[in-house]
């Protein structure tokens, strides 16, 4: 029971605090609507898995000692995250409430930018890690470590969706779109800054 519950306290505390994918499910949702949200944290919630998959059969315990993997992942995710802040830096697009549907992204291009985001951030990648690492006991079965995998990527997904729904609401949408240069800007060198910090930071 302890390890349960620690389990759940450092998944709800990193899921919590703001980064890429918080970033990524506002803008979508504020921009494109509830849908798009929604499915963007549905993306991150089967990102998680990806790391959960490779942290349970021991391919983790490979990048973290080898510097030049572990360099690769960091640069893919930096440099996706910067790909998406310069987008939204250099986006010229005028969303509104009405009409915006053909601008809007195919929801499988919504489910991908939640999953890639999550699935490229090596922050994530050093959370599932630590998550069975320093938590889980070594003689668990493969079931239990899913399971843990199961809860982390089910956190993910209701806090991201309840992201989703409250940026989505249409008063809160009709502020932010009067505002959808601002913010994109912001958002925009928001995930620079994130990309850099995951790039050029000493330690994640």
């Amino acid at each position: 029971m302890n390890e349960l519950v620690a389990v759940a306290l450092i998944t709800v505390l990193a899921v919590i605090s703001p980064g890429p994918d918080f970033a990524m499910v506002t803008r979508n949702s504020y921009a494109y609507g509830r849908r798009s949200g929604l499915l963007a944290a549905l993306g991150i919630a089967c990102g998680v898995q990806v790391h959960v998959l490779y942290t349970v059969l021991g391919v983790a315990l490979v990048i973290s000692q080898s510097p030049l993997l572990f360099m690769a992942m960091k640069v893919l995710g930096a440099g996706y995250l910067v790909y998406l802040g310069y987008q939204s830096l250099t986006n010229t697009a005028v969303l509104s409430l009405e009409g915006d549907g053909a601008r809007s992204p195919s929801p499988l291009a919504a489910f991908r930018s939640g999953f890639l985001t999550n699935a490229l951030n090596p922050k994530t990648m050093l959370f599932v890690v630590s998550a069975y690492t320093q938590v889980v006991q070594a003689g668990s079965t493969l079931a239990t470590d899913f399971a843990y995998g199961f809860f982390m990527s089910f956190a993910h997904w209701l806090w991201f969706s309840l992201v989703a729904v409250f940026f989505s609401s249409a008063a809160l949408r009709r502020k932010m779109l009067a505002r959808q240069r601002v913010l994109d800007r912001v958002i925009g060198v928001a995930l620079i800054g994130l990309g850099g910090t995951v790039m050029f930071a000493g330690k994640l």
